[in-house]
Parts: C-alpha cells; sequence; structure tokens
C-alpha cells in the first residue's frame, strides 16, 4: 500500500492530468492489490467522468499522500543542498588525485596492498596450504597421492615430499616451503610441524588484525613468546635414567630404538618397532669409529620388489642389484683393486692403420694383444688381489676392433679377451657403472679407485670379508659384507615401489634423527605434551606482560593447541575432549600426551594382530614417546620466523610474467593414427 501512494504522488507530480494519472494508476493496482481503487477508477472512465484524486481516496489514504508529499520535498531539498553550486565549484577547484602505483606498471602486472588485498589474502594462502599437508600429521595421517612435472606418481604422507613435488605459486605459500625446506635441511624431520604452527601463528594474527591490532604489534609479541618458548623448553628435558652423550650411544642401543621410532611411526605405524631396530643397528654399525663425523649417506638403502616390510634385513657393507661378470661368485678375506677405467688394452682415441702383407703377420698382432693383457692381469693376481672393481665406459678401441674383425668383444666395460684371463686366474670381477657407487664401494673396503689399469700397491688395495653373488625375489644382488665398514646397508622388501618409496623416506627420518642425537641429546615428552606445558607456561607469562604485546603471546600460546588436536582429529578422536583432559592433567604431570595406542606394534611374531587406536592420555616418560629437542627447537624457530616475514608484508607487485602461453599438451603425437 505504502509503495502504490509513493507511485501515487510521483505520479501526481510529474502529470498534471488525471487522465493519465488512472491509466498509470491502473497498470499498478494490479501489482499492490488495490482492488477497491480499480473498481473506482474503472466506474469513473465507464461514465466519463473527471473526478479530482481527492475523491478517489478515503480520508486515511489522504493523510498518507499529505505525509509522503512533505518526506518527498525534504528529500528534494536535502539533494540540493548536497549539489548547491557553490560545493560545485568547490570540487572543480579540487586538484585531481594521481591514478596511483598500479598505473606506473606495465600492462598485465598486479599490485596489490592493504589488508584486505595483500595480509589476508597471504593468510588465507599459507591456511589452504596447512589444510593440505595437516591431515597427514602424525601417525594416522592420510597419504595423498601426487603426481610431479614429469608424471611420476608419490603416494607419502611426508610433507617434504609433497611439497618437493608440488609447483607452488603463491609467494606467502612459497616463504613457508622455504621455512620447511630449511627444517628438512638443518635437522632432517618435522617440516609439517613448521607448516602447522606457522599456519595457525597467521590464522590468530588474522583474529587480531581483526581486533585493531597492528601488523608490528604482532610481530613484536610473536618474536617475545618465541625466545620465551625457547627459554622454557629446555626446562621440560625428561630424565631417562641415561645420560646420552656422543661417546656413549653406541652402549644404548635399545633408548635409541625407542627415540628412533616415533620418527617411523609418522609414516609406519605400527612397523616402527621393527624398522626402529633396524635403523639402530645400521647406524650404530657406521658410527663405531666415532658418531662425531656421523654422515647420513653412509645408511644406504637397496630396494627390493617382493614379499614384505618384515622380511627387510640389515648389511654391514654395501649391497648393489648386479649381477658378477665373472665365473668367481663367491670370495672370503678378499683383496680388491678398484678402477675407473675398463679392464682392457690402453689405446688412444684417435683412429689408426695397420697394413698387414701376410697372415703371419696378422697372427703375430693377434698375439702381442692377448700377450699384453695377460701380463697385466697375471700381474695383479701376483699382488695377492683376487676381486676387480671397474667403473669404466666403452671406449673406441671396441670398434677398431670389430672392424679389423681380429678379436670379438662385447659392449661392455670387461673385453672379452680380458674376462677369459680373469676366469683363468680366478679373479672375480664387478663392473659399476655409477661413480658414486664405486665411490662407496672404495670408501666400504678402504680402498683407492685407480684412473689406470696397473698393479695398486699395498696401500692402494682394498679388503672385505666376504663378497657374493645372492639372489632376493628375482633380484640378483652382489653383497660386499665387511665388520668394520663405514658404510651399511638396509634391505628393504615391500610389494609395490611406493610402499619402498615411502618406506625410505621415513627410514631417512630415522636415520636423521640419529645424526641430530650425535649434536644434541636432550630429550622432550612426545604426544602433545611439550606443546600443553609451554601454553600453559607462556599463557601465564603473558599476563606479566603490560604492554598491548600480551594479546599477540597469548594467541602464540593458543597455537602450541593445534599440535595435539591435529593428532587426536586424524585418529579419530575428539579433539576437544583430548584437548581438556591434557589440561587437566598437565597441573599434576607435565609428561602427560596424547596416546594413540603405540604398544600395538607389528612384529615377526605378530603380524595379523590389529593395531588398537585409542583415544587416551597417558604419560609419554612410561610409554617411552620421545622427541628431540633440536628438532622442537629449531621447527619453532623457522615457523614463528616465517609467520613473521608473511605479517610483515603489506603490498605484494607482481611483474608480467615472461613469455606466452604453454602450448597445449598433444599425447601420443607419435602415433600413427
Amino acid at each position: 500500500m505504502i509503495t502504490a501512494i509513493i507511485y501515487l504522488v510521483k505520479i501526481t507530480i510529474t502529470r498534471g492530468r488525471i487522465n493519465d494519472f488512472k491509466n498509470q494508476l491502473l497498470e499498478e493496482a494490479d501489482y499492490f492489490e488495490l482492488l477497491e481503487l480499480r473498481k473506482v477508477i474503472l466506474r469513473t472512465q465507464q461514465n466519463n467522468q473527471e473526478v479530482p484524486v481527492a475523491n478517489l481516496l478515503d480520508s486515511n489514504l489522504k493523510i498518507y499522500i499529505v505525509l509522503k508529499m512533505c518526506f518527498f520535498l525534504l528529500a528534494s531539498v536535502s539533494n540540493y543542498l548536497d549539489f548547491r553550486p557553490d560545493q560545485k565549484r568547490r570540487m572543480a577547484m579540487r586538484v585531481p588525485k594521481a591514478p596511483g602505483f598500479a598505473s606506473m606498471m606495465k600492462e598485465g602486472a598486479k599490485y596489490m596492498h592493504g589488508l584486505d588485498e595483500a595480509v589476508y589474502r597471504n593468510i588465507n594462502a599459507c591456511k589452504e596450504l596447512c589444510e593440505t599437508t595437516s591431515s597427514s600429521f602424525g601417525p594416522n595421517g592420510l597419504n595423498k597421492m601426487v603426481i610431479n612435472h614429469i608424471e611420476k606418481l608419490f603416494v607419502t604422507n611426508d610433507a617434504a615430499s609433497i611439497l618437493r613435488e608440488i609447483d607452488v605459486v603463491h609467494p606467502a605459500a612459497k616463504i613457508l616451503m622455504l621455512a620447511s625446506e630449511m627444517q628438512e635441511k638443518e635437522v632432517g624431520d618435522g617440516t609439517n610441524y613448521v607448516i602447522l604452527f606457522a599456519s595457525k601463528l597467521l590464522e590468530n594474527a588474522e583474529d587480531l588484525l581483526r581486533m585493531g591490532l597492528s601488523q608490528s604489534e604482532i610481530i613484536d609479541g610473536y618474536l617475545l613468546a618465541m625466545s620465551k618458548a625457547l627459554e622454557i623448553l629446555p626446562k621440560l628435558e625428561l630424565d631417562v635414567g641415561i645420560k646420552l652423550t656422543k661417546d656413549n650411544l653406541n652402549e644404548h642401543d635399545a633408548l635409541i630404538s625407542k627415540i628412533l621410532q616415533t620418527a617411523i611411526s609418522s609414516k609406519l605405524f605400527g612397523y616402527h618397532e621393527f624398522l626402529g631396530e633396524l635403523v639402530t643397528r645400521a647406524c650404530l654399525v657406521v658410527s663405531n669409529d666415532g658418531t662425531h663425523s656421523f654422515n647420513v649417506d653412509n645408511v644406504r638403502v637397496c630396494k627390493i620388489l617382493g614379499g614384505g616390510l618384515l622380511q627387510s634385513s640389515m648389511v654391514s657393507g654395501m649391497v648393489l642389484k648386479r649381477e658378477i661378470d665373472s665365473e668367481v661368485t663367491k670370495v672370503q678375506q678378499a683383496k680388491i683393486a678398484v678402477y675407473s677405467c675398463p679392464i682392457d688394452i690402453q689405446v688412444t682415441e684417435t683412429k689408426g692403420t695397420v697394413l698387414l702383407k701376410s697372415a703371419d703377420e696378422l697372427l703375430s698382432f693377434s698375439k702381442d694383444e692377448e700377450t699384453g693383457i695377460e701380463s697385466q692381469i697375471k700381474a695383479i693376481h701376483d699382488s695377492g688381489i683376487n676381486v676387480i672393481v671397474s667403473g669404466g665406459k666403452i671406449g673406441k678401441l671396441f670398434l677398431y676392433y670389430i672392424y679389423l674383425v681380429l678379436v670379438h668383444f662385447t659392449f661392455s666395460i670387461l673385453g672379452e679377451m680380458a674376462l677369459h684371463f680373469l676366469n683363468k686366474y680366478q679373479i672375480m670381477a664387478v663392473r659399476l657403472m655409477s661413480k658414486f657407487d664405486l665411490r662407496r664401494v672404495a670408501k666400504t673396503i678402504d680402498a683407492v679407485v685407480l684412473p689406470k689399469l696397473r698393479t695398486p700397491t699395498h696401500e692402494e688395495i682394498g679388503y672385505c670379508d666376504n663378497i657374493y653373488l645372492d639372489e632376493i625375489g628375482d633380484t640378483s644382488i652382489v653383497v660386499f659384507k665387511h665388520q668394520k665398514s663405514t658404510i651399511s646397508t638396509i634391505i628393504l622388501r615391500g610389494s609395490t615401489e611406493q610402499i619402498l618409496d615411502d618406506c625410505e623416506r621415513a627410514l631417512d627420518d630415522a636415520v636423521n634423527n640419529f645424526k641430530a642425537l650425535t649434536k644434541e641429546q636432550a630429550l622432550l615428552p612426545g604426544g602433545g605434551a611439550a606443546e600443553i606445558e609451554l601454553a600453559q607456561q607462556l599463557t601465564t607469562y603473558a599476563q606479566t606482560c603490560p604492554g598491548i604485546e600480551q594479546y599477540a603471546i597469548k594467541r602464540y600460546a593458543e597455537t602450541f593447541d593445534c599440535i595435539p588436536k591435529i593428532l587426536a582429529e586424524n585418529s579419530g578422536c575428539k579433539s576437544t575432549e583430548i584437548l581438556a583432559k591434557l589440561y587437566v592433567g598437565h597441573q599434576d604431570n607435565k609428561n602427560l600426551g596424547f596416546l594413540i595406542g603405540s604398544n600395538q606394534a607389528i612384529t615377526k611374531e605378530r603380524t595379523t594382530q590389529p593395531i588398537d587406536i585409542t583415544c587416551e592420555t597417558s604419560d609419554m616418560k612410561l610409554n617411552a614417546l620421545y622427541d628431540l629437542y633440536i628438532t622442537k627447537k629449531w621447527a619453532l624457530l623457522f615457523a614463528t620466523k616465517a609467520a613473521c616475514t608473511v605479517l610483515s608484508v603489506d603490498e605484494i607487485i607482481c611483474a608480467k610474467p615472461a613469455g606466452g602461453p604453454k602450448p597445449k599438451e598433444n599425447k601420443g603425437w607419435d602415433n600413427d593414427d
């Protein structure tokens, strides 16, 4: 009704004739359901009467019309005052504003500034990255299927591998990825921890920004909280009854196995006990000469398809997926010569011409070549060498001999003639195509790699307890087994390549944890116990800070809740209940953490027992669930610095990308059809 009156007033003012008004009102009467008004208008039209507007309406509608006309006049006066001539003149005298920084850049460049365009967008990008990796955190984390740019398939829950293979473009997300890479290089574990903690810091910072805090105030508060957390962290060290040092790690293999099991359980939950003991033995074998120079590259992994993980084993020495070229397949107490050149006659690379005038000259030419190679191999045999390892390539010598049809050689590192004399003198011959494997074998047997075929000296000879050819499944392997080797190899078995790759990544994390133990032996309670204790103490510390930074410190303390919360959510437990139990329990026991049925592990004796996933809180010291202090320390440092870096950005300037659009992929372009 009110809308109809407004229409009536406008039409009455703009149109003086009542007939035009009646026609307009008839069109609007159906829409506003003014049935009575329609009847009056139609009756007047039938009688050809011109009735004033006032006679068409009752007294109530007359009052409404008067009021609406007053409101209309007031609105007209208000509009006139807003756009009066002197105001227009004042606006015309104003200096026009510059178009902005974006206009100074080339077409195609991007410029974003302010909270909405820059800061909040950066935070949202980091939150999206966190949502991707958070479901892979912890023992019950889910796997991601990643296909990289060369269409290689990865099935893993390792955050470092996931981030390494995906192509992230957003600059803020790249900052977190760089922090995660630095954590990988510094410690070798805790990459997902850095992503999660930094993203949650930014999420809490977004709430503080909407409350009115500035970016600099939040950054100052975060840095204060980080320094306080790093001050509290050493006080949470566990007393396990054994004081680990760099010199006594070899004496406490059981404790070290428990420490390494925590890293393995995050990727292979259930197999952590078996693989933890395997990795511990492999690391201790390598570190027998002293842990001060421990190198993670000295623990090798040989992946053999077939079988199961429980069929994996450890060998002190090198294991290579190759075959032996000679007839001798097993040598004990071996003396080894290592060459980086082919085992054959050494000639120049330039071409030559040989003029043979008779059959006797042809026969003598062949005999001279045989005599030369035999004399070299006999001299090597007389020095006590019974194994030769070669890593050379095929030279032009082979093609030259094939052209002359004098001596037939196979296209291998060892010529047929040389191989004949090696078998004659009972010398094992092993060829390696990788120069890295050649160096590792030389390091295993303590030999010197010789660039030319000659008799080695006593100092250049390597020694090995046992070298033999073995077969696992349908794969042939050559084993260099040496008790005093500086390299150990873990033979992994698995049903698929993806399982073997994921298991290798888990073992790599465990080996990096052992290396971290050689630097810092302090242990912290796992299962989120250290995080809850840090949250409580930082909350107390925030109450003592009088400045506005206390709000940022409180949010920094709340960020620690994300670790046990995500662990509980990925295990199918109610995170709010777990957090409540942890906070209540930490009033009496600071080692209380989230327990995920870690006592139900798969072993060779218990292969079919299901893993019981419980939603309980327990003492992490009693359950032997440990985290390394050095891992937590660097993770907090890298995550906080990365979050502060993202928060300190208020503008994003992107230049126009070079080049045009990528051409469409034409898969199957070489097919006949």
